[in-house]
C-alpha cells in the first residue's frame, strides 16, 4: 500500500475533484463534517480555517493505494477503516476530515482531505509529510495484512531475476574497460543493449540511474548496490585519473547538455579521492 500527502490552498476544487461521479466515487469516511456536497463541506473547513487566516495551504491531500489485488477485495467499510487508521497514525483522527474511494481504474485508491486548522485554531505541522504518509501507510498495511511496498518492491525484483544478473555482468564488464566519461559508459552499455536513462531533478541536478534491459526498467539501487548514481559516478570519475580535490566536478557533461552532480554524488567522488591520496601517501611512505 502507498501513502501520498500535501497540503493544498484549493480546498473547494479538491472536494469537487473527490467526489467526482465519474469516477465512481463514493464517500467512505465523514469526520465532524455534517455537509451533503462539496459546496458544503468547504464551507464547514472554511469556519474552523477562519481562526487562522495566515495559513494559505491550509487542507491537507492525501491518497492512500492498496495493491491491485488488495483494492479488488476491499469493502466500502473496509476503506472507511483503512483510512480512519491513517489519519490516527498521522495524529489527525480530530481533525475535519473527508474521504472518497474511486474505482474508476483497476487501481483502487482513497482520496482523504483533512482541515489543516484544527478545533483550537492550531496549524497541523505538515513537514515531511509525504514520508510520513508513506510511513503511516506501511503501518496501516501492517494492521490490516494487506500488502506494503516494501513486499511489493521484493516482488518485482525476484520476477525479474535474470534481467538483473544480466544488467549487472554488463555493467562490471563495461567497468572493467575503464571509461573515461558518463557519455562512454552509457554508450558501452548501450552498445551491449542496456539502455542507461539519467534520473535529473527540477534543479538539472544528477541523481541516479534507471537501466532498461529486455524490457525490464529498474533503478540502480534494484540491480546491485553497486550500481547507485554515487557509486557509478565515483568509479567513472576515478578513471579520469583525479588527484586534488578542487578537481572535483561540479558538473558534467552528459548526452550534450550540462547537469550538475548532487551534493551526495560530489561529496562519495571527493571521499574516494581523499582515499586514493592517503593510500598513495602511505605506500609511498613504507617504500611501495
Amino acid at each position: 500500500m502507498i501513502g501520498k500527502g500535501h497540503a493544498i490552498a484549493s480546498t473547494g476544487a479538491a472536494l469537487d475533484y473527490g467526489w467526482n461521479q465519474e469516477k465512481e466515487a463514493e464517500v467512505v469516511l465523514k469526520e465532524y463534517l455534517a455537509g451533503d456536497n462539496p459546496r458544503e463541506i468547504a464551507e464547514e473547513f472554511k469556519i474552523i480555517q477562519s481562526q487562522n487566516e495566515r495559513c494559505s495551504k491550509n487542507t491537507l491531500s492525501f491518497i492512500v493505494s492498496p495493491t491491485i489485488e488488495d483494492g479488488k477485495d476491499l469493502s466500502k467499510k473496509d476503506l472507511g477503516e483503512l483510512a480512519k487508521r491513517f489519519l490516527k497514525e498521522m495524529k489527525l483522527e480530530n481533525n475535519q476530515s473527508i474521504g472518497f474511494v474511486h474505482r474508476d481504474k483497476a487501481h483502487t485508491h482513497v482520496h482523504i482531505y483533512t482541515n489543516r486548522i484544527g478545533f483550537d485554531g492550531k496549524t497541523y505541522n505538515d513537514s515531511f509529510i509525504g514520508k510520513r504518509s508513506q510511513l503511516a501507510a506501511e503501518e496501516v498495511a501492517k494492521q490490516l495484512g494487506l500488502k506494503r511496498v516494501q513486499e511489493v518492491q521484493q516482488e518485482k525484483i525476484q520476477e525479474v531475476k535474470w534481467q538483473r544478473q544480466a544488467m549487472k555482468q554488463i555493467n562490471d564488464r563495461v567497468l572493467e574497460s575503464r571509461p573515461k566519461s558518463l557519455n562512454e559508459y552509457m554508450h558501452k552499455m548501450k552498445a551491449r543493449q542496456v539502455k542507461v536513462i539519467p534520473c535529473i531533478n527540477k534543479s538539472n541536478q544528477l541523481q541516479g540511474f534507471r537501466f532498461e534491459y529486455k524490457g525490464v526498467n529498474l533503478k540502480g539501487s534494484e540491480i546491485h548496490r553497486s550500481m547507485t548514481g554515487g557509486k557509478l559516478t565515483t568509479e567513472i570519475t576515478r578513471n579520469a585519473g583525479l588527484t586534488k580535490i578542487a578537481e572535483v566536478p561540479k558538473s558534467l557533461n552528459l548526452m550534450n547538455s550540462t547537469v550538475q552532480l548532487s551534493t551526495n554524488m560530489a561529496a562519495k567522488i571527493a571521499k574516494s579521492l581523499i582515499k586514493k591520496v592517503i593510500k598513495r601517501s602511505l605506500d609511498a611512505g613504507i617504500g611501495f
